[in-house]
């Protein structure tokens, strides 16, 4: 690690102290997921850059408040990508969302993507989770851990990622009338399968002789026409079972797009706030006291409510 980094690193950490309620916001693109900050809650600002990329080994190493777009520019160059969705935001602030990409299919789930992490304790001290290569130690895996806690565990400093080969060609297509869990399970070069409610639409990708075998493949379950991207997506993510994509109530969300085989659901209405069981609860309360017991790590979010 280069003296500078070190210096950014260190200065984060003591920026963010041992004491005192505090949050770290990225470009703020999603702040609001998990409920507003308690008033008295002082907001830092994670250092960026790109530490290192190794094309060869697929992995690169990158500061917290890096922009996704900035880190995806440097891999795009060497015909590479990472798993983070493409929002506008901070890469600190994706694994602290922990949200998947659209094409998580073909792209791996954000928490699968993390080798390694550094991150600020409640007690001000710099940490260093994981291992930086592909083939990553066993046990119990704190990086993990932190993709998705929304800063109440830990303050994301910065992280080590896998990344993926761009693929040689991505095609989007859409028909009515087509049953999408036959195309999810028929396309192998699927990166996403989406369905309104009455079309689907998929994107396939990979090698080029691939996907034109799975498109001749899919011409026997209907008829699909070529295609510019996604539908428009409705501003409410919801989370369900993958088995219940096909049972939605258009009367309880409104237009929605469903995306087949990974349970996520984008709709017109918020989704009715489901109390989790009293064993995630007590799971929940336990990791709380065990990595922040003074409370001071991103207060007023609500781990629990935010999933």
């Amino acid at each position: 690690m280069s003296v500078t980094v070190d210096r950014e690193l260190v200065s984060f950490c003591a920026e963010v102290g041992a004491t005192g309620p505090v949050a770290v916001r990225g470009a703020g693109t999603r702040f609001e997921v998990g409920g507003p900050l308690a008033p008295e809650t002082r907001v830092v600002a994670a250092p960026a850059g790109i530490r290192e990329y190794r094309p060869e080994e697929m992995t690169v190493t990158v500061l917290a408040g890096t922009p996704v777009a900035e880190l995806h520019a440097a891999l795009s160059a060497a015909g590479q990508r990472s798993a983070l969705a493409e929002r506008g935001g901070t890469v600190g602030g994706a694994l602290a969302l922990g949200e998947d990409d659209l094409r998580v299919l073909a792209r791996g789930k954000v928490r699968n993507s993390v080798l390694q992490l550094r991150y600020v304790s409640a007690d001000g001290v710099l940490v260093k989770v994981g291992a930086p290569t592909v083939k990553n130690v066993s046990g119990f895996d704190v990086g993990r851990l932190m993709v998705g806690a929304l800063g109440t565990l830990g303050l994301l400093a910065e992280a080590v990622l896998r990344t993926r080969p761009t693929p040689a060609v991505a095609r989007w297509w859409c028909g009515e009338g087509i049953d999408p869990c036959a195309v999810r399970d028929l396309a192998r070069s699927a990166s996403v399968v989406l369905f309104d409610g009455t079309t689907t639409t998929l994107q396939l990708e990979g090698h080029e002789v691939d996907v034109d075998a799975d498109l001749v493949a899919l011409g026997r379950l209907g008829a699909f026409r070529a295609c510019e991207g996604p539908p428009p997506l409705p501003p409410h993510r919801w989370s369900l079972r993958p088995s219940e994509l096909l049972r939605l109530d258009g009367h309880a969300t409104g237009s929605y797009v469903a995306s087949i085989g990974v349970g996520t659901v984008f709709a017109d209405r918020p989704q009715a706030r489901r109390e989790p069981p009293a064993a995630v609860r007590a799971v929940a309360a336990r990791l709380k006291a065990e990595f922040d017991p003074s409370g001071r790590l991103s207060p007023g979010r609500d781990l629990l409510a935010a999933h």
